[in-house]
């Protein structure tokens, strides 16, 4: 594998770099989105119960004592509880978006990572078969072994550049669906709330 990696030749250490750039953002993706789980469901429950037995003031430190962007919205809808339904609404609107942001971060450097690799190969693909022309020139000869080693260059560069994309492909496929799947649950858990103070007349100034 590092015999076939030197014979790529120079273009093949800035997909390296790509590369070790795009799992590093993977491991923080992996990272943050495994911190952003949580028992929703279970939170919920503890939620209406404390809702009920001691008001706002109890449901807020329950918020507290839960991590996670459901949480958050909660807390944040909570503390606006008695200025108003718009305001309640607009605060859970405007966690969500902070919680979306959070989510999302680095989500455009991995899709920038996908997109160069190839390109990068397809450059280094290039330079190798100027290579292997000029190398043909020099010799004045139409033995395969001129170009040999500039026609290698050539594919393993784009070969390498594909599998770079390939894989940060596959991760950030999987995080779009993670963070989809964690942006339905805040959807619907915010809704919950929302009615749930209409029905309990908190809302009211």
């Amino acid at each position: 594998m590092v015999e076939l990696f030197l014979e790529g030749g120079p273009f093949m250490w800035p997909i390296l770099l790509l590369l070790l750039g795009g799992l590093g953002l993977v491991g923080e993706r992996a990272y943050s989105l495994n911190q952003s789980k949580s028992d929703s469901e279970g939170f919920m429950g503890a939620l209406r119960q404390s809702l009920k037995s001691g008001g706002t003031k109890k449901a807020l430190d329950v918020c507290t004592s839960h991590d996670g962007p459901v949480s958050n919205i909660c807390e944040a809808g909570l503390s606006r509880v008695g200025k108003g339904s718009d305001r309640i609404e607009k605060a859970i609107e405007n966690a969500g978006s902070l919680e979306m942001a959070f989510l999302e971060k680095n989500m455009g450097w991995l899709t920038a990572i996908i997109a160069i690799a190839p390109m990068m190969g397809f450059t280094g693909s290039v330079a190798g078969m100027i290579f292997a022309f000029d190398a043909f020139a020099a010799a004045n000869d139409i033995s395969p072994a001129v170009v040999a080693g500039g026609i290698s260059q050539a594919l393993l560069t784009t070969a390498f550049g594909l599998i770079v994309a390939m894989i940060i492909q596959v991760f950030q496929n999987y995080f779009v669906s993670r963070i989809d799947k964690l942006v339905l649950d805040m959807e619907e858990h915010s809704i919950r709330l929302v009615d749930q103070l209409y029905d309990m007349e908190l809302t009211e100034k």
